[in-house]
């Protein structure tokens, strides 16, 4: 398994990123504020249309670094990067699989298993810490129809059947999402989720930390000989990485969306920190940014030990350990995909 290196995160519209020699040089405003040895950093993140030098992108060619670039919204617009490493056979054995049914049944079971039972995780740990300060009626309620919708999905038969349990699952789910925050109500409140764009402050910080959590998951899956274009749930289309989405189901609850209530409930972020654009999306500012990603990035550097492997990894390794054992079920070393259950 690949070591998880450092990620620089590029945030600010005026710099732009070159080369000098074997080093990473981020320029604003025709000065060096940022130098990194190329060999340190396994990925580029850049938001807000930041220049890039065409040596840069060559160099982190040759050196396996992933370069992504987000738009303000948080949204993945696209990569560089260099030929799709890995086994020919483990992406045959892929392909096969999408195009069977069963197989493909199988394995999104199990993703949207290990969704809804951390979802459901999520809610007990609210309901024992602080259930005299939430509807705690109203969260039992939701937690017994997601224990139902858990025996549903070990009986499914079809994709079109798993992908209805899932999204009614995730319809009450997030009908008692906004009893998890428990500060600055008035500034971070969710009625619904709303994607494209995000119209309020939490829908927009959601919608970051799916993109970041996406962009490691592709990562992840390129890294151990994946196809990230080509999933088991999620349907094939142009420019979607589809197996990304369909590992990243079961990550959500706990790297996203617990982040997220954490970094508001901590008051580590506040209201005023965001932007509304002319389009009715919301968008963090610079400052609140910057603040999201330093957070993540030390949130990704925590211990726990993985349930699978019952081994200790960094948190930030997870959606590599996790395409990892889904290569193993395809090349028949495990009988099953193990999806990452919370603990």
């Amino acid at each position: 398994m690949r070591k998880l290196l450092n990620t620089l995160y590029v945030t600010n519209p005026e710099a732009y990123i070159s080369r000098d020699g074997e080093n990473i040089v981020v320029k604003i405003d025709n000065k060096e504020a940022v130098r990194r040895p190329i060999h340190t950093l396994e990925g580029i993140v850049c938001f807000n249309y930041v220049g890039v030098s065409p040596q840069l992108m060559k160099l982190c060619v040759d050196n396996n670094v992933n370069m992504a670039f987000i738009s303000e919204f948080g949204r993945f617009m696209a990569r560089v990067n260099g030929a799709v490493s890995g086994n020919v056979l483990l992406r045959r054995t892929q392909y096969r699989y999408a195009d069977d049914e069963n197989i493909s049944l199988d394995i999104a079971k199990n993703c949207i298993l290990g969704k809804l039972v951390n979802c459901r995780v999520v809610l007990n740990r609210s309901l024992r810490d602080h259930g005299q300060k939430i509807d705690s009626v109203a969260v039992k309620n939701i937690i017994n129809r997601l224990n139902q919708s858990i025996d549903n999905v070990k009986i499914s038969t079809n994709i079109d059947e798993l992908r209805g349990i899932e999204g009614e699952a995730a319809r009450g789910y997030f009908s008692v999402f906004d009893n998890m925050i428990l500060t600055q109500k008035n500034e971070f409140y969710f009625n619904e989720r709303s994607k494209r764009p995000p119209t309020d402050n939490l829908n927009a910080m959601l919608s970051f930390a799916y993109t970041l959590l996406a962009n490691d998951i592709q990562s992840a899956l390129e890294t151990v000989g994946l196809d990230p274009y080509v999933g088991f749930m999620h349907t094939d289309r142009p420019g979607r990485a589809s197996l990304a989405l369909d590992l990243m189901e079961e990550l959500r609850p706990y790297i996203a969306e617990r982040f997220v209530i954490s970094l508001i409930n901590k008051k580590q972020v506040s209201g005023d920190g965001f932007i509304k654009k002319e389009s009715g999306g919301i968008i963090m500012d610079k400052d609140t940014k910057a603040t999201f990603l330093t957070a993540w990035q030390k949130r990704k550097q925590e211990i726990v030990t993985h349930p699978f492997l019952n081994e200790k990894v960094e948190i930030g390794l997870i959606p590599y350990v996790q395409a990892m054992l889904l290569a193993r079920y395809i090349r028949g070393d495990i009988e099953r995909y193990p999806p990452y259950f919370m603990s």
